[in-house]
């Protein structure tokens, strides 16, 4: 099963996803200037509001890290090793599984991973066990070990490789990837351990307005507090960009991927969906909040459910939505989704959709849409959950 989520979020003036200048981020569509909000921006944002808002339990949630060292080191202090070794120890796990380190700039940096993993509490968990059961084999085979420039022994950065391959092949599996949700729906990509990546169960399209934008900027200034009475000016002085728009969003989840990520366990299947589905419509990118506080939820959610396929929507937007006397942009783009899902409805049919429901602020725009309306967003989220569980019943 395919569930589609489309959303219509209007944002007061924001810098909510910069680029590489500090501009907020942007695009041409349709041959038009749009404001656009990256999916990797709203990824953050959502696994953020997963953790924030308690959707779901903090156990079964990933975290991306480039001292995965150290969080498996603090696993197996408590088990009786000292800090040093443990950290050794974990270092030349992570060896042996083939992440290299990061070469360190001066000697007294952190221990880091020459990328950043994403790797679930049970699998951090996992390693540290198998290094405290194996920790003879980790001390005879590689702790002990002293460097040497040639000869009969190996050197002590390639230790970790005299590790029993059976060993090594305990550490390649306690990297399976189950039971966290946020990876199961996100994916993952360990390049030097291919058959440990993940398939991506949703996808998520970059943000955009669903009318023409322009970038502004704000001229700030800052004065000094403590400076004496008789001076006068500023004691900084900038510019910040920002812009207004009211944005089109789209994601989709597969769960039957999502299913076979999460290990067959259908029940937290459900509970991610649900999780999901609230974070998309709930959590918002952190760019810049304190400066401009854009805490504006949806205007329009839209869920569908299908066999297969997938129609993102931002086709009804190619004309870029303009404001008139009698509507706004929020209305004129709900009317503009409207109309669009018409086309395609006429055009294509509604073979293989199980439901759609709908939750909108502008229910006066509807149109062909209208019977998929629902009370709430809270309903919108039951009924989905609802589907979800009776197509995997």
């Amino acid at each position: 099963m395919i569930i589609e989520l489309h959303v219509l979020q209007n944002f007061v003036p924001a810098n909510l996803n910069r680029d590489d200048t500090g501009a907020p981020k942007d695009c041409l569509f349709g041959g038009h200037p749009r404001a656009r909000i990256s999916s990797q921006c709203f990824k953050r944002a959502m696994r953020t509001e997963f953790r924030q808002a308690a959707l779901l339990p903090q156990n079964m949630l990933a975290q991306r890290t480039a001292v995965a060292q150290g969080a498996i080191a603090d696993r197996l202090v408590p088990m009786g090793h000292s800090s040093d070794e443990s950290r050794a120890a974990a270092i030349m796990a992570l060896q042996a599984l083939g992440i290299k380190a990061k070469e360190k700039v001066k000697e007294d940096d952190p221990d880091k991973t020459s990328y950043l993993l994403f790797l679930a509490p049970s699998e951090l968990d996992h390693v540290a066990q198998v290094i405290h059961d194996q920790w003879d084999v980790f001390h005879t085979n590689a702790l002990t070990k002293e460097p040497e420039a040639a000869g009969g022994r190996v050197k002590k950065k390639d230790a970790a490789l005299t590790l029993p391959r059976p060993l090594i092949n305990e550490l390649v599996r306690a990297l399976d990837g189950k039971r966290a949700a946020d990876l199961a729906l996100f994916g993952r990509m360990i390049a030097d351990l291919p058959g440990n990546n993940v398939e991506a169960a949703c996808q998520i399209a970059h943000a955009l307005s669903t009318h023409r934008v322009e970038t502004e900027f704000d001229f700030f200034t800052a004065v000094d507090d403590l400076q004496p009475g008789d001076e006068t000016g500023a004691e900084m002085l900038g510019t910040v960009g920002f812009n207004s728009a009211c944005f089109y969003r789209y994601a989709n989840i597969d769960t039957t991927q999502l299913t076979a990520n999460l290990g067959g366990d259908a029940a937290l299947m459900q509970q991610t969906v649900a999780a999901f589905v609230q974070a998309m419509a709930h959590a918002v990118p952190t760019g810049k909040q304190n400066s401009m506080a854009a805490h504006n939820p949806p205007s329009l959610v839209l869920a569908v459910v299908r066999d297969r396929g997938q129609w993102n929507l931002a086709n009804a937007f190619v004309q870029p939505v303009s404001q008139r006397h009698d509507a706004d942009l929020v209305f004129g783009s709900v009317r503009a989704l409207d109309v669009y899902w018409g086309k395609l409805v006429t055009m294509y049919g509604t073979e293989g959709m199980g439901g759609r429901w709908l939750a909108t602020t502008e229910d006066a725009a509807l149109g062909t849409l209208r019977p998929a309306q629902v009370a709430s967003f809270t309903a919108l989220v039951a009924a989905v959950v609802a589907a979800v569980g009776n197509a995997h019943a």
